[in-house]
């Protein structure tokens, strides 16, 4: 009985040692190998999984190239932006952008809301990365939603932002009034 105890014991050590194993992260140095680093550059041949090329973001993390340029602002892509920000977006961000999402509402926890100073003042690039890699509590999007679609998303967003933070100056006559007459009433 005592030499079974003792081999179980055994055999738990090792099966121990399989999941607690000394393991490189990336980037990390290692004296294995010529040039310094643990890690590998692919076999030559090999094909990325999704297609395209790896570079840094503007955040620090590793993520497809994005486009040089977001595509110009126009009424169809703001239309396909609120199209895909409702799908995408709205259940945790709100359809207003207040971060009270359906998803919010039943205790999911609540992203800050687009109206801050912080994002406001947050570049394209940041919004077009946090879509492309996701932040925090929310997951990444580069599978789900292509970059012309995180594009319009993004100039969605700053039309939810600018619906409240225009300045006066900006509007024309005729917002103006609006804005008087909505003022005036109860």
């Amino acid at each position: 009985m005592l030499l079974l105890v003792l081999s179980i014991a055994g055999c738990e050590r090792g099966v121990h040692d399989m999941y607690d194993q000394p393991h490189y992260r990336p980037g990390d140095a290692s004296p294995l190998f010529a040039d310094g680093a643990a890690t590998r550059p692919p076999a030559e041949g090999t094909v990325a999984h999704g297609g395209g090329t790896l570079a840094q973001t503007s955040s620090g993390r590793r993520g497809r190239l994005t486009p040089e340029r977001p595509p110009a602002v126009t009424e169809a892509l703001l239309r396909r932006g609120r199209e895909r920000y409702g799908i995408h977006c709205a259940p945790c961000h709100g359809l207003a952008g207040d971060g009270d999402g359906i998803v919010v509402q039943r205790g999911f926890p609540s992203p800050p809301s687009y109206h801050t100073g912080r994002l406001r003042d947050a570049t394209d690039q940041h919004l077009y990365d946090v879509i492309t890699q996701g932040y925090g509590v929310m997951h990444p999007y580069r599978e789900r939603i292509g970059p012309q679609d995180r594009w319009a998303i993004v100039a969605y967003v700053r039309a939810l932002q600018g619906s409240r933070h225009m300045p006066m100056d900006k509007l024309d006559d005729h917002d103006k009034t609006m804005l008087d007459h909505a003022g005036a009433s109860p």
